[in-house]
């Protein structure tokens, strides 16, 4: 399904019937991440997954895509389907986006899961890396692409769930150039929005990967300490869905309990 925002086609799913959850996949994914989890959860909830902007069948708006650009995007589905409140997980890239959307729209997210994810904003490190990656996409976009997903996985993951690696790794290559870049802009301008998750009223969780690099574990542990926040930690990198499949599928079964 569709919806018109800005002058293009924001694609969406809507499955089954209950309150809403929603569902943001990362950068270089598309809503088909989701997938293995959709049946189960549309038990008791009507699941509702985006693909974000210059991702999956959603065009672009410009070489820049924020957070804040994306969340209305995504805003423009929930408003068409007239969802009030919700549920939502937000998968790396996704988490920045659902951030976004509850300091757009306050009250709209009553439980929040950070996957892989964070509150934090880029280190000037981090900026520079993007920075760097938006420029060479213009020149060697693929051997990019394929650098950029692999190093998402440890070596042992690439190939313990190779067909899985591979099937990610293609829909990955599937992330026009365009969408690439705007997504790397549109992160490194991120603020951080630590605030604004704490203002979640209800279940307030971060998922991390014990080996996951791009999440600061021991940072996160730290900074959430005396809050509402929980942390769920999980054996593997920062691909959960894939990694540790069976033990995000039992953790989102119990997110999703009211």
């Amino acid at each position: 399904m569709f919806v018109t925002h800005k002058n293009i086609q924001i694609h969406y799913t809507s499955t089954g019937k209950g309150p809403a959850l929603l569902l943001l996949h990362g950068f270089m994914e598309t809503s088909e991440m989701w997938n293995d989890f959709v049946d189960e959860l549309s038990k008791s909830r009507q699941v509702i997954c985006v693909d974000l902007l210059g991702h999956g069948k959603t065009e672009c708006i410009g070489y820049i895509h924020s957070m804040t650009a994306m969340a209305e995007a995504a805003y423009a589905v929930l408003d068409s389907l007239k969802i009030e409140t919700l549920s939502c997980i937000g998968h790396s890239m996704g988490g920045y986006v659902a951030l976004a959307l509850a300091e757009l729209h306050s009250g709209l997210i009553e439980d929040l899961c950070l996957l892989n994810s964070t509150y934090e904003a880029d280190d000037n490190e981090r900026r520079i890396l993007r920075a760097r990656a938006a420029q060479m996409a213009t020149t060697n976009f693929e051997s990019l692409v394929r650098l950029s997903f692999t190093n998402l996985f440890t070596e042992s993951s690439r190939e313990k769930f190779k067909p899985k690696f591979k099937k990610a790794l293609d829909i990955g290559l599937r992330t026009s150039q365009q969408g690439f870049i705007a997504g790397h802009k549109g992160m490194a301008i991120r603020p951080n929005r630590f605030e604004i998750f704490k203002t979640i009223r209800g279940k307030k969780v971060i998922v991390i990967g014990e080996k996951d690099w791009i999440v600061d574990k021991s940072f996160l542990i730290e900074k959430t300490k005396n809050t509402a926040i929980e942390i769920e930690l999980f054996s593997e990198g920062h691909m959960s869905y894939i990694e540790n499949k069976s033990e995000l599928s039992y953790f989102l079964k119990r997110f999703i309990e009211i």
